[in-house]
């Protein structure tokens, strides 16, 4: 089968170099089509790449439209058979792609497989893989219940593929008539949970999703937002789990979502105060940056905090991220489609 590869690269040059470097490095017979879409950040990407990757397709988009909209806008150019969806913080593995296509490829019933992703020291990023988001299990998380999570269900090693709930937007590799007919990213998302709602999308089509442990993929993370806490993100990440919840359950789940989260706001809070009261030095520190944390989460669910909130809204210009996938032949950058 032919591949395209989707990059949507956001104030991340320098980690989108490396990531091209290692696809050249990794992909030698494949001779993929590669797709750079640029979201508006205007980082000076488009100079590298005519420099140094002149085998890259680039589309510039006049607007920071958004992670899963962005992805829809390079889909407009793919022409293989299989489109992988990679981060620009990313680095194929040696012959880590080949091992995703291969795994697609034996499994008909299969619309899509995720890689093993590793931290920047190659120790294992848990995010590989997820449970679809419920009320109760965002809820619940934690790093120490991921942990439990992973070490119940989790591939630990490399091995076997294992089918999965839902892997990282971060690596994705799909059949492109499937990503076409389940209808792309949702456009309602601007960031933030539009893979977990794409791996939703799969399900419901009677598909399945595997993790392919033999297929790492480094993984640096931070490249394109914060690692540490932003009130910003941790706005967005409840918004775009609402309108998760909103879309695929309803308005009671929706509405279940924003009560739990603030029930398990205030109980951290409770116990991290006393905490932060006795603690000393850096641990000190960490919990009073947590009970801001959540001091922001409960001011969201109960209405205090909204960020960008036309960001989720169908206006006409969404509704078209959708539409504009059913014309591959057009020109993807009329200001119309972003």
């Amino acid at each position: 089968m032919s591949l395209s590869i989707v990059i949507v690269n956001w104030n991340s040059k320098d980690y989108l170099r490396n990531c091209l470097q290692s696809i050249r490095r990794t992909c030698d017979g494949l001779d993929p089509q590669i797709i750079v879409v640029d979201g508006g950040s205007f980082d000076g990407c488009d100079k590298m790449l005519a420099k140094e990757f002149a085998e890259v397709e680039f589309i510039q988009s006049k607007d920071n439209i958004g992670f899963g909209r962005s992805n829809n806008l390079g889909f407009t150019r793919v022409a293989g058979e299989m489109v992988l969806l990679l981060n620009p913080d990313t680095e194929l593995g040696e012959g880590s792609l080949q091992t995703l296509i291969l795994a697609l490829e034996q499994d008909l019933d299969c619309g899509m497989v995720g890689a093993r992703l590793l931290n920047s020291d190659g120790s294992l990023q848990e995010s590989s893989i997820h449970p679809l988001p419920t009320p109760l299990n965002t809820a619940l998380d934690s790093d120490w219940l991921r942990r439990r999570w992973w070490a119940r269900q989790g591939p630990r090693f490399p091995g076997p593929s294992v089918a999965v709930e839902a892997v990282s937007g971060a690596c994705m590799l799909m059949r492109s008539e499937t990503f076409r007919r389940v209808g792309g990213f949702s456009p309602q998302y601007f960031m933030y949970a539009e893979d977990m709602d794409l791996c939703l999308k799969v399900h419901r089509a009677g598909l399945k999703i595997l993790h392919v442990a033999n297929a790492q993929v480094l993984h640096h993370g931070g490249g394109s937002s914060q690692t540490q806490f932003s009130k910003f993100s941790s706005i967005m990440i409840r918004e775009a789990l609402y309108v998760y919840m909103r879309l695929n359950h309803g308005f009671f789940a929706a509405a279940s979502y924003r009560c739990l989260q603030g029930i398990s706001a205030t109980l951290r809070i409770a116990l991290l105060a006393p905490l932060w009261i006795l603690g000393s030095g850096q641990a000190r520190q960490a919990r009073k940056v947590s009970i801001h944390k959540w001091w922001v989460v409960l001011r969201w669910c109960l209405g205090m905090e909204q960020w960008s909130k036309e960001r989720f809204g169908c206006s006409k210009s969404s509704r078209n991220g959708i539409a504009e996938m059913e014309k591959p032949g057009q020109d993807t950058t009329k200001p119309s489609i972003v």
